[in-house]
């Protein structure tokens, strides 16, 4: 919670801070995020308007997870933009008193609770936004081997005799032929020896 008392009600009133807290639960995705209780370094812009306080932000925090093609571990620097409108629970504007047809826009609309507002759900939205949705530890990693699970990376000449399962009977067939041309083939010594 940030206490925007020292702002004041005045239009135009202008407050900037930083923080360091830490980072709460589950702010991330199944493969990249960024761990509970880590720092996250916030820059806010505090600015008192008619309706509200209008908070800008980075947020700037470290991400671990792992590489979606070679599953390796990978760190990153994550700096996410935010911005949003917190309405004084008082304030007599015409959203408050809107028409039924603009109900789902008054439930996105975020309250001081007296002179308090919880950055928290704005800080999820906007870190989860930002994260990479494939992240990679480098953008030409060539991944696992799809046969034996081996790192490309680590041996690029890997590779395996495998023969498409469409065309597995054929391979058969074809081995079949070579062998039996090979018992069918005359013996070079065995005509030789008859000629002389």
């Amino acid at each position: 919670m940030f206490d925007t008392r020292e702002l004041g009600r005045r239009p135009g009133a202008l407050k900037r801070l930083s923080r360091s807290v830490p980072a709460p639960k589950d702010l991330g995705i199944e493969v990249i995020g960024v761990r509970e209780g880590v720092t996250v370094e916030l820059d806010l812009r505090l600015e008192s308007v008619m309706e509200g306080v209008l908070v800008t932000g980075t947020a700037r925090a470290p991400l671990t997870g792992e590489c979606v093609r070679c599953l390796e571990p990978l760190e990153r620097e994550l700096g996410a933009d935010f911005q949003e409108m917190y309405s004084y629970p008082d304030a007599d504007d015409r959203s408050r008193h809107a028409d039924a047809g603009d109900d789902a826009e008054e439930e996105d609309t975020l309250f001081l609770e007296g002179d308090l507002f919880d950055l928290e759900p704005v800080l999820r939205d906007a870190v989860v936004l930002a994260l990479p949705l494939q992240p990679v530890c480098r953008e030409d990693c060539p991944g696992l081997c799809a046969e034996c699970g081996a790192r490309l990376a680590e041996d690029p000449d890997h590779h395996h005799d495998a023969v498409d399962i469409r065309w597995a009977a054929l391979q058969g067939l074809a081995e079949a032929t070579s062998d039996g041309e090979k018992d069918n083939a005359p013996r070079s010594r065995g005509v030789d020896s008859q000629e002389k």
